[in-house]
């Protein structure tokens, strides 16, 4: 970007954009090879969910949960904020802060803003799910460090993919409304740089390639002269390949003093150890998530002798329980948009979500869905985790949930009907039994979650009733 930018111009300009950057990207789902896509079972991508968590959320979850705090050096003081007046911020990055909608800190945002304001720096690895305020946790942070009479990178933001990378850019681009003289550069595909120019852009934020080629084989900025160093989407970014080690090559050149700032939706044991790798005496906070359990969920099995009993029972549920809104889970995109085409004849208002959609059209789908444009979703594997949407209170498997081997996948299973029975409501789950194969499917997802799924009788409308009562 040019000297001085416009920020105020920058994010309307990305706001109206956003729409057209989308339709170009290209998610690529993973399908198995040598079949047909439309019949092959989709699996659940990571980046991409992880995206359109970013797009989607409208608002803050209201986490009532427990955060947990751990440090490596008890020395490291700790400090908690209920005002963003008490983070004694620029008073323009306060105003774009109160313009962006964020009246009071969230959760995660109350006890890491101060920790990552704080000097001297104190490297921090914040874990906790979407929707609970991080990206602009950290955006803070980046836009408060920045020297602005010092031209050159001092923020350096890695996300896993290109579309992260710029959902990055403009929670930054809004945040720095009224900081005219704060410059960030996008480090991606389709972004380049001449070699022997020198950038002077105050932040980068960007994916590990395009970074790495800039700093190490271009040397158009250095990376010894960061002062912070933010590593986004840290679960998504060690499952994808050559991300962890492109990472770990940029954490080598940084300066000893250069400030680490790690976020994480997941905290499992590989995730930890590769902070433990580039986050040197971290103060570590937990914000612990909703869990999807199953305690609140009622859980069903209907025997069907094919499709089109399936789907009469489908019909018979959703028409006789008093639902808010469902989801339906299918394994190919073939039954989805099947299913889609006969409920919808029917007169029922359904959205389909699968793998071949666009990006620009799952947003739209899961934008009109949350509206309650649309009642019934239906959709494969890449909609299993993460999306919550609270009106949900019904969740049909019209085929139960199997890995590669056509093995029961008891892990997707909970993550499907994790959609219903959220944020402490009642939610019904039931699981469409066509063959032998899928009873003993369902008979091992019981055994494993040790919780009973009931026989229901979807032609008798007296007890689909009572299910929902």
């Amino acid at each position: 970007m040019s000297q001085k930018v416009d920020w105020a111009k920058f994010a309307e300009e990305q706001e109206k954009a956003l729409p057209k950057k989308i339709s170009q990207i290209n998610i690529q789902s993973q399908e198995t090879n040598g079949k047909d896509s439309e019949d092959s079972p989709e699996q659940f991508n990571l980046a991409e969910a992880s995206l359109l968590r970013k797009v989607i959320r409208k608002g803050l979850i209201d986490s009532k949960n427990d955060i947990e705090i751990q440090r490596q050096n008890p020395n490291s003081p700790l400090y908690s904020v209920k005002t963003f007046e008490a983070l004694n911020l620029n008073p323009n990055l306060l105003k774009g802060v109160y313009d962006m909608g964020f009246n009071a800190p969230s959760k995660i945002q109350e006890t890491a803003l101060p920790t990552l304001l704080a000097n001297p720096p104190q490297n921090l690895i914040a874990q906790s799910q979407s929707g609970t305020g991080k990206t602009a946790a950290f955006v803070l942070a980046m836009l408060s460090r920045v020297d602005t009479t010092k031209k050159y990178p001092q923020v350096l933001c890695l996300s896993p993919t290109y579309e992260l990378a710029i959902q990055t850019g403009e929670v930054a681009a809004h945040m720095a409304k009224f900081c005219s003289e704060i410059e960030m550069k996008y480090a991606v595909r389709g972004e380049e740089v001449s070699r022997g120019t020198h950038l002077t852009e105050h932040i980068i934020i960007g994916t590990p390639g395009k970074v790495l080629d800039w700093a190490l084989k271009f040397r158009v900025f250095d990376l010894k002269k960061l002062t912070v160093f933010v590593l986004d989407e840290a679960d998504v970014m060690i499952a994808t390949q050559g991300h962890q080690d492109q990472c770990i090559r940029i954490h080598k050149n940084l300066s000893p003093t250069c400030q680490m700032m790690f976020f994480s939706a997941t905290y499992d044991q590989q995730i930890m150890e590769f902070a433990e790798v580039i986050v040197p005496d971290p103060i570590t906070i937990r914000l612990k998530r909703e869990e999807e359990s199953l305690d609140n969920i009622q859980q069903y099995y209907v025997r069907c002798a094919g499709p089109q009993e399936k789907y009469n029972a489908v019909t018979n549920i959703y028409g006789t329980v008093g639902v808010g809104q469902a989801i339906i889970f299918c394994h190919t995109r073939r039954t989805a948009n099947w299913l889609a085409e006969k409920m919808t004849k029917e007169g029922h208002a359904v959205a389909v979500l699968t793998g071949d959609l666009t990006v620009e059209q799952r947003i739209n789908v899961l934008d009109r869905f949350r509206s309650g444009q649309e009642k019934v979703l239906i959709t494969t594997n890449v909609l299993s985790r993460g999306i919550d949407v609270e009106q949900v209170t019904i969740v049909v498997n019209f085929d139960l949930p199997v890995d590669m081997e056509g093995k029961a996948d008891c892990d997707t299973y909970l993550h499907r009907i994790g959609r219903t029975g959220r944020f402490g409501k009642h939610g019904i789950a039931i699981n469409l039994v066509d063959s032998d194969e899928a009873m003993n499917i369902c008979q091992t997802i019981e055994k494993h979650f040790n919780r009973k799924i009931r026989y229901l009788n979807a032609e008798d409308s007296d007890e689909i009733e009572k299910i929902g009562s």
